[in-house]
């Protein structure tokens, strides 16, 4: 038997010898951008700019994830499920509260996720396909009043901002129109384009590039001015419908959890990111905006749009379909 003084000595040479573990800093692998609707609107937009430029800052892939259908409840779902770890992150919009708004997603399912960053906001912008004979925002009014039920307005799903966006206009502008939801903004779109639905009212910075490309015709900005990228495009308010604003926003989360130097390294990397003069001039280009909180903001926020689309979705009797 050994004694206890060679027991100890074998057991510190054995610790000595042993190879040592040293964790590596963050990110030392991939990480994984989580965008819960398809390719082509505006949440995927917004996620490749900034995937992009993540991934120029931090050293590794981020590799985008487009986890579409289920007005994005899937894709928060998998997001929230999967490992706290910094390697999962997800993009949100206002599509999340408004889900909880339409009790599509219980109220508790903010606190699955940690905030990392607000990235982005934009105004809605009103897009009819370029063969429809309107070319103001009252002379489609005017259209969809002389044929009540006749038009049809694409949306990216029930609850989306499309969809509230959409039922606002509608309300605002005394119109009476159907609004057809798709699994996502890109197919919504690209219904709109072939002329199977008249009518679009989605963000800036997913519309824009089919109005540059003359597919379809902008008629108002949903903001309370106008926007750099569409000068001459008047507000809803300056165009005659008035009280009809409404403006999307994004950001990113992780997984309740995530490692608080997980966390701290893509907080300091997006702030660059948004504070950079490409990141700048590309939000620009796009009908976008920065949009610059703390985490601890960004919670509030977050909580703040929860109860104002709780409200809306009440007062408006919208029901989750």
């Amino acid at each position: 038997m050994l004694s206890p003084l060679k027991l100890v000595l074998g057991l510190l040479i054995g610790w000595l010898s042993a190879p040592m573990v040293v964790a590596q800093p963050y990110p030392a692998k991939p990480v994984r951008l989580v965008i819960p609707f398809p390719p082509g609107g505006s949440n995927d937009v917004v996620g490749r700019v900034i995937a992009a430029q993540l991934t120029e800052r931090i050293g590794q892939t981020v590799i985008v994830d487009n986890r579409g259908a289920g007005g994005g409840i899937i894709g928060i779902n998998a997001t929230a499920k999967s490992p706290a770890d910094g390697y999962t992150v997800l993009l949100v919009s206002v599509g999340f509260p408004v889900s909880i708004a339409l009790g599509r997603m219980p109220l508790e399912s903010l606190q699955w996720f940690t905030p990392v960053a607000s990235v982005a906001t934009g105004p809605s912008l009103l897009v009819v396909p370029s063969a429809l004979p309107v070319n103001s925002v009252m002379e489609l009014v005017a259209l969809a009043k002389r044929k009540p039920g006749e038009l049809n307005a694409g949306a990216a799903g029930p609850g989306s901002f499309q969809h509230l966006a959409t039922e606002l206009f509608r309300l605002q502008s005394g119109i009476e129109i159907v609004i057809v939801q798709y699994k996502g903004g890109g197919p919504a779109l690209t219904d709109t384009i072939a002329g199977q639905v008249q009518m679009n009212v989605g963000s800036v910075i997913q519309n824009l590039p089919h109005v540059r490309s003359g597919k379809l015709k902008a008629l108002g900005v949903g903001g309370a001015r106008r926007i750099p990228a569409l000068p001459e495009v008047p507000t809803f308010a300056e165009a005659g419908v008035a009280g009809a604003e409404a403006n999307n926003w994004w950001g990113i989360v992780a997984p309740a959890g995530t490692p608080a130097a997980a966390i701290g390294r893509l907080q300091q990397e997006i702030a660059a990111i948004l504070d950079s003069a490409d990141a700048r001039k590309r939000f620009e280009l796009e009908g976008a905006e920065a949009l610059r909180m703390s985490a601890a903001e960004f919670a509030q926020f977050m909580s703040a749009e929860t109860a104002k689309w709780t409200r809306v979705v009440k007062e408006a009797g919208i029901k989750a379909e």
